[in-house]
């Protein structure tokens, strides 16, 4: 319990031991847990509490004593307002250091059998780390301070937006066409969703980019199926912004966490727009998941395709496989490739990439791995190694029991959730040895991390 002496706006002093699973600062204040973010290990600070549970308390930082050595000086002028990254203010030398730490932590808190011997690796970092993103979401309001639509992300744990026209990890095209997109929307004052009112249409900007290919992808996600100033927005839109070669509209008008509905109008150019890793060329549907780094996206297959360790006889599944690119990658030098995932549209633009890349051995079908794994064991298709790269809440219960009940020689899980992960090789651990953990750093300047790690069958 915290005692009752710290409470809520007090002020209070102490040392920074270690950071914790989202960059903040760990430090304890008369023996309880203090998350402080902002501050970095070895530092000495004086914080201010803002929140008091039964078991930790949150503060900010609001005067440095003794500082880290490895404390910079953050280049984004809204860094600590956005919360969008939570490590500028380190070096990035040791936010490598750090990703590797929360692998390392993420294992001692579920403790999956052996993992004291488990083999991990340094993390693989970028030579620049600014301006990688490939693909912007930025919401819309209307400021009644300002009188203008703006864009941005949301303050940390709430809907208070911070409008932002320079993102220093965004490629810089998607910000052009962000701002463009924004002064235009101004220009035609066209009506900007209140979710206080439930009134309103334009909810959100998505824009994606094939780097590779420099396509660029708008996609405006409304209220309704009404789009007021259609023609004149698609006109000078096109005309400003040679690179976008797709307009979408997609229709939300659910009151979800869920940023995207499930119905996508062409309102203009392509369904979807081209993009290259690794030799393999993809179409990207406004829908369909691909990694928002391509640089380090590319190490990423790599190192995937490493722990694979396939032979020309090997059989593939690739679940969760978005548009194909993990398959695909491999596809060419192994006996066949299949995959699944449970967006429609997804599937549609893997097998599009299998004909673009003239592949015969490879299928795709739309549904769950844990339904359709054994449903294509009971058809004979005995997979030698399967890939899974879950989203953030890791393998499904169900898909869990089924790589238990039918293990193949080679797993290789790509996760992009450390603690979900270790929570996941709890279970997995019982079936396989784990040979090795490789993180990569797949977005700099924030706290998380992609980790593959190689399982082989016992």
């Amino acid at each position: 319990m915290i005692q009752a002496g710290i409470k809520k706006g007090q002020t209070i002093q102490l040392k920074i031991k270690r950071l914790g699973i989202n960059g903040e600062g760990i430090g304890y204040f008369r023996k309880q847990i203090c998350f402080i973010p902002n501050a970095l290990p070895g530092e000495e600070i004086v914080a201010q509490v803002t929140n008091v549970s039964q078991t930790f308390a949150e503060g900010i930082v609001t005067k440095i004593i003794k500082k880290s050595p490895n404390r910079i000086t953050p280049p984004c002028q809204v860094y600590e307002a956005c919360g969008g990254c939570q490590l500028q203010h380190l070096t990035y030398e040791k936010q490598l250091q750090f990703k590797r730490d929360l692998v390392k932590q993420a294992l001692h808190k579920f403790k999956p059998a052996g993992y004291v011997d488990y083999d991990l690796r340094p993390t693989i970092g970028m030579d620049t780390p600014w301006h990688y993103r490939n693909k912007a979401q930025f919401q819309l309001r209307y400021s009644e301070k300002h009188h203008r639509i703006e864009a941005g992300l949301y303050r940390p744990n709430s809907h208070e937006l911070v409008p932002i026209d320079n993102c220093l990890v965004q490629e810089p095209q998607t910000q052009k066409v962000l701002n463009t997109t924004v002064q235009l929307l101004n220009k035609y004052q066209v009506p900007i969703y209140d979710e206080k009112k439930n009134s309103g249409i334009f909810r959100t900007l998505m824009v994606r980019i094939g780097i590779k290919t420099n396509e660029v992808q708008l996609v405006f996600i409304t209220n309704s199926t009404k789009f007021p100033a259609k023609q004149a927005l698609i006109r000078e839109l096109t005309t400003r912004l040679p690179n976008v070669v797709s307009i979408m509209q997609n229709i939300q008008n659910k009151k979800t966490s869920l940023v995207m509905g499930d119905t996508t109008v062409n309102l203009w150019g392509k369904d979807a727009i081209e993009e290259q890793i690794n030799e393999v060329h993809f179409d990207l549907s406004a829908r369909a998941f691909f990694q928002l780094n391509p640089i380090q996206t590319s190490i990423l297959y790599q190192e995937t395709i490493r722990a694979m360790d396939y032979d020309s006889s090997h059989k593939i599944i690739d679940a969760y496989c978005g548009v194909g690119t993990i398959g695909l990658s491999v596809a060419s030098h192994v006996q066949s490739v299949r995959g699944m995932d449970t967006i429609p549209q997804a599937i549609e633009d893997a097998h599009k990439n299998a004909q673009r890349k003239g592949l015969s051995n490879t299928y795709y079908e739309a549904g769950t791995a844990e339904s359709l794994i054994p449903k294509w064991i009971n058809e004979g298709y005995q997979a030698d190694c399967i890939v899974v790269d879950p989203p953030r809440t890791g393998l499904d219960t169900k898909l869990l029991q089924t790589l238990l009940k039918h293990p193949s020689k080679r797993l290789v899980y790509v996760s992009c959730n450390v603690s979900t992960l270790a929570r996941d090789l709890v279970q997995l651990s019982k079936a396989y040895h784990i040979d090795y953990l490789q993180s990569v750093d797949m977005f700099p300047q924030t706290a998380r991390c992609e980790v593959v790690t190689k399982l082989s069958k016992k």
